[in-house]
């Protein structure tokens, strides 16, 4: 299927989704959600794909926030259905069964710090600027904002953030812990996909265990955490994931992981 308002790349196990509106800074809308849902319908599906990076289109913007000009239109009914379209492709996002990893080019407002933060992790290029700026238009954000960034940087942090408006540039998201590494903006891609191909080697099986299991323990209490950890570490026994790593460990040779369950 072809795309208006993104592009979905597919090369080898890694799959690149660009936002793709760059004359309005890859702005959100209805119809670019109903593009990226079907997209990471597909992604999901597709058993060869290992890793998915999101990133922005041109140089200047990962995700400029919502279209206001679209978002102006609406009553509060249609706000609050676009509010949840949004909620939905961000879940989507993380609830991948591969790693999703937010490569942020340039302006990640609103809607794009949202985007991002529904990733396992981000990597920013030094131009890059976050923030959450719904409050300057009488709004709060509406696509996971709140919740998410309070449990990335914790309440005080998303709250300054959040009551303020203002944004922060790439050192500073790195000190709060929102983004894992800055990058040069030249060798953003280049430091993505490195991290992209050699996450792509393990084992699949290993890798959705992982994310489930670190992303449920986070909502429970530890002991409850261990529980699930050990029957999930049970499970990834059961896979031909796990005997082709033990056997190829032992035989001092490098593992080919087929993503098989059973």
């Amino acid at each position: 299927m072809s795309f208006e308002n993104i592009i979905l790349e597919v090369d080898n196990s890694i799959a690149t989704l660009f936002f793709n509106r760059p004359k309005a800074l890859n702005a959100l809308n209805n119809a670019l959600f109903d593009e990226m849902d079907i997209a990471l319908d597909q992604i999901s599906d597709n058993k060869n794909i290992r890793v998915l990076i999101l990133t922005g289109a041109g140089d200047k913007a990962f995700v400029a926030g919502a279209d206001i000009a679209e978002l102006v239109k609406m009553n509060p009914l249609q706000g609050k259905s676009f509010s949840r379209k949004g909620q939905k492709v961000f879940s989507k996002i993380e609830a991948l069964p591969i790693p999703a990893i937010a490569a942020v080019n340039g302006f990640a407002l609103g809607g794009g710090l949202e985007a991002a933060l529904g990733c396992d992790f981000i990597y920013a290029s030094q131009k890059a600027l976050f923030g959450l700026p719904e409050i300057n238009l009488g709004l709060i954000p509406g696509f996971g904002g709140t919740q998410r960034l309070a449990r990335r940087i914790g309440e005080s942090r998303a709250k300054e953030m959040i009551f303020t408006g203002q944004n922060i540039n790439a050192q500073k998201a790195l000190e709060y812990g929102i983004v894992n590494k800055v990058c040069e903006p030249d060798k953003l891609m280049e430091d993505v996909l490195k991290t992209a191909n050699l996450i792509a080697t393990k084992g699949k099986i290993a890798l959705q265990s992982a994310k489930e299991v670190v992303k449920t323990g986070l909502n429970a209490d530890l002991e409850t955490g261990n529980r699930i950890e050990n029957n999930a570490f049970g499970l990834t026994m059961a896979s031909d994931d796990a005997k082709e790593g033990t056997h190829a460990f032992l035989e001092k040779r490098k593992a080919v992981f087929k993503g098989e369950r059973y």
